[in-house]
């Protein structure tokens, strides 16, 4: 066998240990499935006392199905035969007459927890990391080796719903307390707590009786119309079909009876050959890409952010969440406390095991005086956006740090050149700029220019990757990628509204399209004033005016959520948005999504990132880009490059030179 090893010991209980070959975690492959085939038709034959099924990496349990072979997938018909396969393995593994248990040691997910879930018992590592779940809803698919039927036994409808349509995953500690684990095990105990499941054959968990009444069949109708109006507020059917097939599911079979594996699988392989999937994996493979930018693990232990601003605040509170050292510096106490308490609800909201929270405090501290720049190996600036004053801090700055510590500004708009023109060593500035909130965004464009040393640029890379963000190359131009794209959008918006169209009615537009938020909601949770202040660097460049009407909204305190009101009135922090709206029309979508992709050509052509792909994954990534049509170039490419051009010349004879077509889309024709 290439990827499993089994073995029995002295009391009959056979090991079964997955080893997936060259492969850093283990995955359910089709050469994995098929070896797994072969060894539970040998193990029916000749039943042990009892089977335990773990991991022999240390990375983790099964990091789910195989994702580079949906890519293979042709046509429904093929990715049912994949899925059958799937679910008949699984099958066999719940079908043995000993006791299974699932040992498990990190994370397992996806169809990793599937095959958990197949075994009579499952036991993890004690610990408060969330690395259990079923997150397949994030590729476009739902489980399909039988988790939707699985989970629903063993949880109840309410959690494993949840569980499936969320795609969010349970700490070891959670996932005892609700069932899905039958026991935890301290560090070095998983084989010995397996042993003693083994042993004593408790009773199989079910769910508690309240629980299981509500997949009667009388009732599973009236709260699968509950539960699909509550995700269409988060996911229009059109844009993501899994997850009200999982909810259809569920309606049509309560999770129960041989029917209900034929129709997951009926279902999933339907789902892994559509348009949204196939966009979704590839997203995936985009944000592997950028994690894979970074050639070396980066061990930075201490970090210094200059600015206790929202954004300084939250990175220096991010690092420390991610075990840095972090010190954080203004120009008085006072301004540093907002950020502290920020910190704080951070700590509590994300680490839960005893004592995490109050580590992660004592690694942040103050430092109003600066003297954390002398040990730090990053010093990150987040200060107002004016030039003279970061030119100025970073002309101190480099005076107090070691020659090889990354100095990094946090600016969204400024080119690296103008900043680091008075320094001595302007090969030492780079760009991370990081999108708000911090804690929520995955994005960092790192920014370098043509003065930028190699090997810190490199070194930085790998920074992003260690805190768990993911970083865009990007060269110093006007509002490197993300803003670059996102300005012409909110300023068509802004267009729209003042030819009439309603604000309401623009926004729909957007997310009609599949965008997460409208444009005009989009400015007024960014701040007006930022808005203005990063439209005005762009205009030039992009060939624009700034909106009278939003300069005379941030004279008069009007700068959208922070203040209470913007283009839209805010309370408690939900814009007010009347009910009853024209719907937009074709046009509408088209000016507003049109005005992104182009500028996404503009700004390859003009050399801000390498590549079409890694444009795609900032645009999804930073900007929020319906991510299930795959980043603006990709769409593009599906409607077809001549479509885009003609509705592009289209526009242009109706609306103005803005929206002529840009010359790189030729060459992509040409070369698609």
């Amino acid at each position: 066998m290439k990827n499993w090893r089994i073995t029995t010991d002295d009391d009959g209980i056979s090991w079964l240990l997955l080893d997936k070959a060259d492969s850093k975690a283990n995955t359910l492959s089709r050469d994995v499935l098929l070896e797994l085939d072969a060894l539970l038709n040998d193990l029916a034959k000749q039943p042990p006392s009892g089977l335990v099924v773990k991991s022999a990496k240390s990375t983790g349990f099964i990091a789910g199905a195989d994702i580079s072979e949906f890519v293979g997938l042709s046509d429904a018909e093929q990715a049912m035969q994949a899925v059958t396969l799937g679910q008949a393995v699984v099958q066999k593994l719940a079908d043995l007459p000993c006791p299974s248990v699932a040992a498990m040691d990190g994370f397992a997910l996806g169809g990793g927890l599937e095959l958990a879930l197949a075994c009579r018992y499952r036991v993890a590592t004690k610990g408060y990391r969330r690395c259990l779940g079923l997150p397949e809803v994030q590729l476009g698919i739902h489980p399909g080796f039988g988790g939707t039927v699985r989970a629903v036994q063993l949880l109840g409808a309410p959690l494993a719903l949840d569980l499936m349509l969320s795609g969010r995953s349970l700490s070891p500690v959670e996932a005892a307390s609700a069932g899905l684990v039958d026991m935890l095990a301290e560090a070095g105990e998983l084989d010995a707590k397996a042993c003693e499941l083994v042993r004593a054959k408790p009773k199989p968990h079910v769910p508690a009786w309240h629980l299981r009444l509500l997949g009667i069949a009388l009732l599973r109708p009236w709260l699968a119309r509950r539960i699909r109006s509550q995700v269409r507020r988060r996911a229009r059917p059109e844009h993501y079909p899994a997850p009200y097939a999982i909810i259809d599911l569920w309606r049509r079979y309560g999770g129960k009876g041989r029917d209900a594996y034929r129709a997951e699988a009926a279902s999933i392989a339907r789902l892994l050959v559509s348009a949204t999937s196939k966009n979704l994996v590839r997203v995936y493979f985009l944000r592997e890409r950028l994690r894979s930018l970074a050639p070396k693990r980066s061990s930075v232990e201490r970090v210094h952010v200059v600015g206790a601003g929202v954004m300084g605040g939250d990175i220096a509170a991010w690092c420390a969440l991610q075990g840095l050292t972090v010190t954080l510096q203004d120009r008085a106490m006072e301004l540093v406390e907002p950020a502290l308490k920020r910190a704080n609800r951070l700590f509590e909201k994300q680490l839960r095991g005893p004592g995490e929270a109050e580590a992660a405090r004592a690694r942040l501290s103050v430092d109003l005086d600066g003297n954390g720049i002398a040990s730090a190996e990053v010093v990150i600036e987040a200060i107002v956006e004016r030039l003279d004053a970061k030119q100025a801090l970073f002309q101190s700055i480099e005076t107090k740090a070691p020659s090889d510590t990354v100095l990094a500004t946090n600016t969204s708009s400024i080119r690296l050149e103008e900043i680091s023109e008075p320094m001595a060593k302007p090969s030492r500035l780079l760009g991370l700029h990081f999108f708000n909130p911090v804690a929520l965004l995955p994005l960092v464009e790192v920014i370098r220019s043509d003065a930028t040393d190699a090997a810190l640029l490199e070194r930085t890379l790998s920074f992003v990757t260690q805190i768990g963000k993911l970083p865009l190359p990007c060269r110093s131009a006007p509002g490197f990628v993300v803003n670059r794209i996102l300005v012409p959008y909110m300023l068509e918006a802004l267009r729209c509204h003042e030819e009439g169209h309603r604000l309401e009615t623009i926004d729909r537009a957007a997310e009609q399209f599949g965008m997460p938020t409208g444009p005009v909601e989009l400015v007024d949770r960014v701040g007006l004033d930022i808005a203005l202040h990063v439209i005005g660097i762009l205009a030039e460049t992009i060939h624009a005016e700034v909106p009278e009407r939003l300069k005379h909204m941030v004279e008069h305190g009007q700068l959208g959520a922070k203040s209470g009101q913007g283009f839209y009135r805010f309370e408690n922090n939900r814009p007010q948005k009347a009910s009853a709206f024209p719907a937009p029309d074709q046009d509408l979508i088209d000016r507003l999504i049109l005005a992104m992709v182009n500028e996404a050509m503009a700004c390859f052509e003009d050399g801000v990132v390498d590549d079409l792909d890694l444009l795609d994954a900032g645009v999804i990534f930073g900007a929020g880009f319906a991510p299930f049509r795959g980043g603006p170039i990709h769409y593009a490419l599906e409607t077809g490059v001549d479509r885009i051009v003609a509705r592009l010349e289209t526009l242009a004879q109706r609306y103005g030179p803005r929206f002529a077509p840009r010359p790189g889309w030729r060459e992509l024709d040409r070369s698609a």
